[in-house]
């Protein structure tokens, strides 16, 4: 069954400049599908459209008879007295009026015994427990817990709400409301990690159709099965996840190109024959004429294919300075706390030169903070932060902030960066700033395009430690695309605040995570640090299960002792079995040592990454399985020797 339709649809806002001309796709029902484009592509359009928000010029569009669609970046206007709980209210605002309907029906029976009043009650009965009624509270709560929505915020007015957190409250309603047909726009770009996972988790158990924009490639990888990308106001099809969207567009470019330059040496070769017929038709040789313009005529008809483009890479280097000595950065017991409440207290690290590390944490846990404080602009309330002598820092905050935003691009550069006119055209034209956009004022930029101008002139400043606080966040694929190639040929020091796991994961090779109040320092990538985790937890569900079952620890271990049988072949088989155990996790060590390095060699090539990391991810686990059967091989055989 079809759930969306488009056919032929066009739509322009200037006079001649269609937005979008002749879209045509489908989502059938169920379906988990990604729709992609570069900024202005058109895509938000799409979605005003689907929800009747907009109307369109020509073509037709279908919505399945009785699916509800929610848009995720559509925030309703509520009353003001409404608080955060009202809202999420509102989402079972049908049920309400079933509960006060049946309130008032149990009231009526009480004095009438008309059948028709029973029979309204029973159906009604009936249609609130099938849709939930008696455990609204408890949806209420998982959705508000997995969103972290907490008890607080819920008091709180809507309207007092940042619009990140009124976005994830109107996520929280739609998907309380169990709507039909989700359509996502950048659902995650106000979400952190553990937010993150659990939205991609419920989407996992979602049985309605997902319609997705978003810049979020490792969210796109885990939950669409197919990409549509707006490209020149139409419809391009992929029939896979992102990972497959990229292998497959790169290669029909390929066979774009070579069709066109196949039909290039063609005309090529035509023309010049063409040339010579017209030469010899001077003569008055009309038949040879007639010959030439034929030929013309079929080149005409071959020049059918455009050279195909691609997006522009970036072609500049972010300037370094020398770095001397191993002292980067020391933080000795740092403290914070804001509005009584403490963000992190004992904070000891220490930085050595080349590392890179990725600051992680939930949403409002301090972690710009913690950079504020490293560059100065915060003091912290006890604790030392020590420098190396030769640092130099370069920041690209999460807000964009510019003196004089009413300069225009190309002047903004020159007082900046004290350049040429022409120097600061070219080093724009390098960011995808060109023709008359290079003279727009720099406030009439989107937050992305001011991230991409900050970025292009951090770019020319020669620095040896990069600070850069959710850098991907609001940007296009290519626009992170740029800045992941302007930091693969960096070589000093990195740390970063971000919660785009593409990122995180090709380029932290050390984790600090700060959650309640402490900062766990974990050297090691994201997929190893993910492993880490895992492993946690199956170890502590474990000893979990060992304790709950009737009797104490230690009754247990000598219940084991006593039913334990022996093993034959006695302590000299044990002592065999041990050694065969190191062996094989040596072995395994030494494998998951060449698959870092391996990493290091494929950084730049995404899908050779991703297989390297399963690799790794699978190797961590026959190392875990490994590490736990050489410990008990090796406590019976010291209890076999005791």
């Amino acid at each position: 069954m079809i759930d969306i339709s488009v056919s032929n649809l066009s739509k322009e806002f200037e006079v001649g400049k269609k937005i979008l001309d002749g879209l045509t796709f489908q989502v059938d029902q169920g379906e988990r599908v990604g729709l992609l484009g570069k900024n202005g592509a058109g895509k938000t359009t799409v979605f005003k459209i689907l929800t009747g928000e907009l109307d369109w010029d020509e073509g037709e569009v279908h919505i399945a008879p009785g699916k509800g669609v929610g848009l995720i970046s559509q925030i309703p206007v509520y009353p003001p007295a409404y608080t955060v709980e009202d809202v999420l209210q509102t989402a079972f605002d049908r049920l309400h009026a079933m509960e006060k309907e049946m309130a008032e029906l149990a009231g009526r029976m009480a004095s009438d015994s008309d059948p028709a009043l029973l029979k309204r009650y029973d159906a009604l009965t009936a249609a609130f427990e099938a849709g939930g009624g008696y455990d609204t509270q408890t949806e209420l709560n998982k959705v508000c817990n997995g969103l972290e929505i907490s008890p607080d915020m819920r008091g709180q007015l809507f309207s007092s709400l940042s619009g990140g957190e009124k976005t994830r409250v109107n996520l929280a309603r739609l998907i309380l409301e169990d709507t039909d047909i989700l359509l996502l726009d950048e659902p995650t770009n106000h979400l952190d990690l553990h937010a993150t996972e659990w939205l991609e988790e419920y989407l996992d158990r979602y049985k309605g159709t997902v319609l997705a924009i978003s810049h979020d490639r490792w969210f796109l990888d885990r939950v669409v099965k197919r990409i549509i990308e707006i490209h020149d106001g139409k419809a391009e099809f992929y029939s896979g996840n992102y990972s497959f969207y990229v292998v497959e567009k790169e290669q029909r470019y390929q066979e774009r190109l070579r069709q066109y330059e196949k039909e290039q040496a063609k005309i090529e070769q035509l023309e010049k024959a063409a040339e010579q017929l017209r030469i010899w038709a001077y003569s008055g040789n009309d038949k040879i004429f007639k010959r030439a313009q034929s030929m013309e005529k079929r080149i005409e008809r071959i020049r059918t294919t455009d050279k195909p483009t691609r997006e522009r890479r970036l072609d500049r280097k972010f300037g370094e300075s020398q770095f001397r000595g191993d002292e980067v950065l020391t933080i000795k017991e740092l403290k914070k706390s804001f509005d009584g409440r403490v963000l992190f207290d004992h904070v000891n690290l220490e930085v050595i030169g080349g590392e890179r590390i990725a600051l992680l944490g939930d949403n409002g846990t301090g972690k710009s903070t913690l950079l504020k404080i490293l560059l100065g602009e915060e003091a912290p309330d006890s604790g030392k932060i020590r420098m190396g002598p030769t640092v130099k820092i370069g920041y690209l905050p999460q807000i964009i902030h510019f003196a004089h935003p009413e300069r225009n691009l190309v002047d903004t550069m020159i007082y900046d960066q004290d350049c040429s006119t022409q120097t600061a055209r070219n080093r724009l034209a390098a960011f995808n700033f060109r023709g008359e956009d290079v003279f727009k004022p720099v406030s009439a930029l989107s937050g992305g395009e001011q991230s991409r101008l900050r970025l292009c002139m951090l770019m020319d400043e020669k620095i040896n430690l990069l600070i850069l606080d959710e850098p991907t966040n609001h940007l296009d694929v290519a626009s992170r695309e740029w800045i992941e190639e302007a930091v693969e040929s960096y070589e000093g020091n990195l740390l970063f605040v971000s919660h785009d796991r593409y990122f995180i994961n090709r380029f932290a090779t050390r984790i600090w995570m700060l959650e309640n109040g402490q900062i766990t320092d974990f050297r090691g990538t994201f997929e190893e640090y993910r492993a880490a985790q895992e492993r946690a937890k199956a170890a502590a569900s474990g000893k979990e299960k060992q304790v709950g079952r009737g009797l104490a620890p230690a009754e247990k271990e000598q219940s084991a002792k006593k039913e334990k049988p022996k093993r034959p072949g006695g302590t000299k088989e044990l002592e065999k079995q041990v050694a065969a155990a190191e062996r094989a996790v040596a072995k395994a060590e030494e494998r998951q040592y060449e698959l870092s390095l391996k990493a290091e060699e494929v950084a730049s090539n995404y899908l050779e990454l991703q297989k390297v990391y399963e690799e790794q991810k699978a190797l961590e686990e026959e190392i875990a399985t490994l590490y736990t059967r050489w410990e008990t091989l090796a406590a019976e055989l010291e209890e076999a020797k005791g």
